[in-house]
């Protein structure tokens, strides 16, 4: 079946069994939706530049709407993301296509470029001063990557928290959701030495300690338990740093699927 978008026709083939090889969108529509005329041509754009990463199925609720009804479709345009078989998020409207790919690139990441893969290799082993020398090689060659500066940026957390800003500055508003969250766990990194006193300090310091490692799993499992000790500690600073980890990995990072109900539940008590 192609990326491209299409009319569904056999769902369980086509969104259900499709979805466990790679994410797939279904655009529940119907042809006298107003709303619905005017995103499907969006979602139909950027389907076409998706490549392997992301398929588009448009399903028509007048020609299927006993699934329409199963998965809980009230109001059109309803777009749902299908994961593995099921619904892993969902919007309703015709949201502006900015705010489309800032949802599809949270549950959906771009994958890495071979080079920033080899980086985050090579720092996964140990060597993240080589790491860092590789991308700050690619951007004085091409400045205008971003996926490398990004990547750079996350190394500099763990060395040179104060650089991130610079790093990012360049970057254009396609990368705005992830230079933000970066700015944001730079901010509190480079703080670590001086956080205010409270019952979450020691459970913030640690998630802090687990960012500069790069290890993401710690971080929310820490960041979790000083939200539990103190929810509103220095003005939510762990609300803040968790959401941050969120949008900066992608909701479908294993660190982020683990701990997203988790913190969800800390943030809402």
């Amino acid at each position: 079946m192609s990326t491209a978008a299409h009319d569904v026709t056999d769902f369980q083939s086509e969104v259900l069994e499709r979805s466990r090889t790679m994410p797939v969108v279904v655009d529940f529509w119907a042809p006298w939706c107003g709303p619905c005329r005017v995103l499907g041509p969006v979602l139909e754009r950027l389907a076409a530049t998706a490549g392997e990463r992301w398929a588009l199925a448009k399903l028509n609720t007048e020609d299927l709407p006993d699934v329409a009804t199963a998965y809980g479709v009230m109001t059109i345009p309803n777009v749902k993301l299908f994961r593995d078989g099921e619904v892993v998020d969902e919007f309703v409207g015709a949201l502006p296509e900015r705010e489309i790919k800032r949802w599809l690139d949270l549950l959906i990441p771009a994958q890495a470029s071979p080079l920033v893969a080899e980086a985050a290799s090579m720092a996964a082993g140990g060597d993240v001063a080589g790491a860092v020398a590789a991308l700050e090689d690619r951007l004085a060659q091409e400045p205008a990557d971003s996926a490398a500066r990004l990547a750079l940026a996350e190394l500099q957390l763990r060395g040179d928290p104060t650089s991130v800003e610079a790093t990012l500055a360049p970057l254009g508003e396609e990368s705005e959701d992830r230079a933000t969250a970066l700015r944001v766990l730079a901010h509190w990194v480079a703080r670590a030495g001086a956080l205010p006193e409270g019952a979450a300090q020691a459970h913030f310091a640690a998630a802090l300690a687990s960012v500069r490692e790069g290890d993401w799993d710690a971080a929310l499992a820490a960041d979790i338990e000083a939200l539990r000790a103190q929810r509103k500690y220095a003005d939510g600073a762990a609300r803040e740093l968790g959401r941050a980890i969120f949008i900066h990995l992608g909701i479908s990072h294993p660190a982020c699927e683990k701990h997203y109900r988790a913190f969800a539940g800390a943030i809402n008590v």
